[in-house]
């Protein structure tokens, strides 16, 4: 199915410029190729072609969601009530489920059907391959964000020690079942990762392409200080934005003094791992010197507050990081933990958290801000800059129109805060990416919809045997980890971190 190229998006209202202000009265956006030319008076008169009709419609830039894993999204729903300690063991588990490409682009499908129907332009995929890093899964995964024509950036979530090192206290608290369970997980090739990497760097630079790439170190104490500089050396050589797992949870925080005698952020800071366009995805366990580190590096904080939350992670201290000065981005995590990648969900967490965190109201974060943080926040993160993330001129024509008259929108009296808040996609019916049509009406133009949802589930019915043939091979390794992760509880982290589980006092 082809994407019309898209003129002019003619009669709308428009949410414009670097602080996402409502501008006074109907405008016509002007559409260059991919870019924003102009945002004009609206005009009169017939439509010309390329010309879209958007009048009754509230048109804002679209959002970035700069964290989630296609590899989940056939296990969405299956599991509950686990930390990620737990739950990760799910995902990873001794026997992985064989996947055919076919399989593997109808999957990343999943989440980019509900990202767009949320008005989301722009994804994050941390991939997972597997051991074997098979090119014909990469490429399908490459062909279901072409198709379907939301911009989209994928790394290859990279780590080079073997699962059994990611976890203190192994040998005391696993059973010898579990351990050799644990041992017998393959770990990629690093050299082949990194080549792997180099190449997309080269053939699908973000900033070149569409669908491109992104470097993500899948997190610290998974990698070994070699590998991590080597993904260092490999984002600067090619300007490449960086995605690393950091602190998500507190026995994450308890793992670095175990293994390096300090924090995993500060132990990246000695590594000179930390820089512009590298986002901490997480972040949640934080105390302020680390914040001061992000700060001085220009490094960028993703908060992912609907899974944190999922997953008893605990809260992110945003209003610390925006007060030093530190980007925030948003992101949903994969849907295996959050449920959904609808980045209205996400915004309307992540405000309505930082009024149960903070007792001071002042300290509360206010819609205007989280949508900075799910646009321009976003866009700065992956080193876009201004390019990407508002409507103005010189942006990259990537846009959301939603009805005047959906429930959320009416009576309107604060666009952003009732799209954080009140809206959840059921308003919107216009999506501009990259200066083409990708929804016209409330329908997707670059696949058919209907006919993919009906493969899904077939394919899906597939696989759910497996997944649970797997799950129940797990109990071994979950009943160990649960033992590693009850010990963290009670070893102490820095007490001037910031708590990120509500309830406890502030430092």
């Amino acid at each position: 199915m082809t994407r019309p190229p898209v003129k002019r998006v003619r009669g709308c209202r428009a949410v414009a410029g670097r602080q996402h202000d409502l501008l006074p009265g109907p405008v016509d956006i002007v559409i260059d190729g991919e870019t924003i030319a102009a945002v004009v008076p609206a005009s009169e008169g017939p439509l010309l072609p390329g010309d879209i009709d958007a009048r009754g419609r509230l048109v804002v830039p679209g959002t970035i969601n700069g964290h989630q894993h296609s590899h989940e999204h056939f296990q969405k729903g299956r599991l509950e009530n686990l930390p990620l300690e737990l739950w990760t063991h799910y995902l990873r588990s001794p026997k992985p489920v064989p996947w055919t490409p076919r399989q593997v682009y109808l999957r990343t499908l999943v989440g980019a059907i509900e990202a767009l129907h949320s008005g989301c332009t722009t994804i994050v995929d941390d991939l997972s391959l597997g051991a074997h890093l098979p090119r014909d899964h990469l490429d399908a995964v490459f062909q279901a964000y072409e198709d379907i024509g939301i911009r989209a950036l994928v790394g290859l979530a990279m780590f080079d020690k073997p699962v059994d090192s990611h976890f203190p206290w192994v040998e005391d608290a696993c059973s010898p079942q579990a351990l050799a369970m644990l041992r017998a997980i393959p770990v990629p090739d690093r050299d082949a990762l990194l080549a792997l990497s180099d190449e997309l760097a080269q053939s699908r630079h973000p900033q070149r392409h569409r669908v491109g790439s992104v470097l993500s170190a899948s997190a610290p104490h998974r990698c070994t200080d070699d590998f991590l500089r080597s993904i260092r050396a490999l984002a600067d050589r090619h300007s490449m934005p960086v995605i690393v797992h950091v602190q998500e949870t507190r026995l994450q925080v308890v793992c670095g003094g175990q293994f390096y005698g300090c924090t995993m952020i500060e132990h990246l800071d000695r590594l000179g791992f930390l820089a512009p366009s590298t986002s901490l995805i997480h972040a949640a366990w934080l105390n302020p010197r680390e914040i001061g580190l992000l700060a001085r590096s220009g490094a960028s904080a993703q908060h992912n507050p609907w899974s944190n939350l999922l997953l008893g992670s605990g809260v992110q201290p945003v209003r610390a990081l925006l007060d030093a000065g530190v980007n925030v981005s948003l992101g949903s995590d994969g849907t295996a933990s959050s449920m959904t990648t609808n980045m209205h969900v996400v915004m309307g967490s992540a405000a309505a958290l930082s009024k149960v965190r903070e007792a001071d109201l002042g300290q509360w974060i206010d819609a205007r801000t989280v949508f900075g943080a799910a646009t321009t926040g976003g866009a700065r993160a992956l080193g876009f800059g201004d390019r990407l993330g508002t409507l103005e001129p010189g942006s990259l024509a990537d846009l959301a129109g939603y009805r005047l008259d959906a429930p959320s929108l009416l009576p309107l009296n604060d666009a952003l805060r009732q799209l954080v808040y009140a809206e959840r996609g059921q308003g919107l019916d216009l999506l501009v990416v990259d200066g083409a049509l990708a929804m016209q009406d409330g329908r997707l133009c670059g696949i058919d919809e209907r006919a993919i949802a009906a493969e899904i589930a077939d394919e899906h019915a597939r696989l759910a045997p497996l997944f649970a043939d797997n799950e129940r091979t797990i109990e071994p390794i979950r009943e160990s980890m649960e033992r590693i992760y009850r010990r963290s509880l009670g070893e102490p982290v820095a007490p001037d971190t910031y708590p990120a589980r509500i309830g406890l006092p502030r430092p």
